[in-house]
């Protein structure tokens, strides 16, 4: 899997998103280490808090079939500007890898390529825990 080919199945994503409140549709489709792609979109609700990022969707479709390891990702919106995960996205991925690339991308085809160490400087992780 190529870094164009994750980046479309994650714009391929945002035409399923949930969006009605923000209007921003939002796709993400990650490589885990297992050479599979996982993918998730935004769903919206009226109550903000039960709101799912679509890097979070996607995260759960991988753990939800095994993986717990992932290489890279692609997040994207249906907007002409680069799309940045939020926190609590940058938060879960370094959880499973910190590792892992992350290409924030925008609709008009550019995207940026930053590892999620760069993205999350100094993450909170299970070594954060310990003496």
């Amino acid at each position: 899997m190529n870094e164009q080919d994750l980046i479309s199945s994650a714009k391929e994503m945002t035409l399923r998103s949930y969006a009605p409140y923000s209007g921003y549709h939002v796709g993400c489709a990650i490589l885990g280490n297992d050479g599979k792609v996982y993918t998730g979109c935004n769903v919206e609700s009226a109550s903000y808090g039960a709101t799912i990022c679509a890097e979070r969707s996607a995260i759960a479709q991988a753990v939800s079939a095994g993986c717990r390891q992932f290489i890279m990702a692609a997040v994207i919106s249906d907007h002409n500007e680069i799309c940045y995960p939020c926190g609590i996205c940058r938060q879960l991925f370094y959880e499973f890898s910190d590792q892992m690339i992350i290409l924030c991308c925008s609709s008009d085809g550019r995207s940026e390529r930053y590892s999620i160490s760069e993205l999350l400087p100094h993450g909170f992780g299970a070594s954060s825990m310990s003496d």
